[in-house]
């Protein structure tokens, strides 16, 4: 634990340090003078507010949209009777197995073709839904009671009925779940979102700190506001973490019973 942790300490008590004690030897853990210059430095060299919306909004709804597609396939390939049902579920595992970075290049000249390039659109609809999410869904639901599900229909509730009133609230820990690995996987995205945007306004919060990291008329090799800049890239997803850490508990324990 201290071995994984010891680097996010380290990059979140050097925000704080001023460029001497971070260039000091043998170097100090704790900032004997702490102060904010860092994250104002941050602040007027890079538009900080712009890269932050954008990497929320796409993360927020990148979340949203897998939270509903992944959870109405799942509870059809959980508890519905179609043709093809078996070969949908084929085509999920089968996408589960392909690894991200082979769908950069039909990602791109897909997004291309629609003319979606450095949009926020271009952003969100790849990562809309995704098999991991699918696959999950499908394992929670196929938990949930048939007779549950039979019951409403024989008191004549309609599928879209059961699966908001009666599903969804069965399977809370499991959205949380998804929740946070989308978010967290969205937010940190750095290579798609590099692809598939050319218009700087356009960038994500990730790729606008790499971008500000490269560059030596703006970053002028000071640690200390990279530091800042990524310790802003970590704390959403801690918040988030922190916020749906009891349901991705619950998530856990229950996936072990079964």
């Amino acid at each position: 634990m201290l071995i994984m942790t010891a680097p996010f300490v380290w990059m979140g008590l050097s925000a704080f340090k001023t460029e001497q004690e971070l260039s000091s030897s043998p170097p100090a853990w704790i900032p004997t003078d702490w102060t904010l210059a860092n994250f104002r430095e941050l602040l007027n060299l890079l538009d900080v507010p712009l890269y932050f919306f954008n990497s929320t909004l796409v993360a927020v709804f990148v979340t949203l949209c897998n939270l509903l597609f992944c959870s109405m396939l799942g509870y059809a390939l959980a508890k519905l009777n179609f043709r093809g049902k078996k070969a949908v579920f084929g085509i999920v595992m089968a996408a589960l197995m392909v690894p991200g970075n082979l769908m950069l290049m039909p990602q791109f000249v897909m997004m291309s073709k629609l003319n979606l390039v450095d949009t926020y659109a271009a952003l969100i609809l790849p990562s809309a839904a995704g098999a991991f999410g699918v696959f999950l869904m499908r394992q929670f639901i196929s938990a949930v009671p048939d007779e549950l599900l039979e019951a409403a229909r024989v008191d004549g509730a309609r599928e879209w009925y059961i699966f908001w009133r009666i599903v969804i609230p069965q399977v809370k820990p499991a959205l949380a779940t998804l929740s946070i690995f989308v978010f967290l996987g969205s937010w940190n995205n750095f290579l798609w979102p590099l692809v598939a945007t050319n218009d700087v306004d356009k960038y994500t919060l990730p790729v606008a700190l790499a971008t500000f990291a490269t560059d030596p008329t703006k970053a002028d090799g000071s640690n200390g506001v990279l530091m800042a800049g990524a310790l802003l890239v970590v704390l959403p997803v801690l918040i988030v973490f922190i916020v749906l850490q009891r349901f991705f508990t619950q998530s856990i324990a229950t996936a072990g019973i079964k």
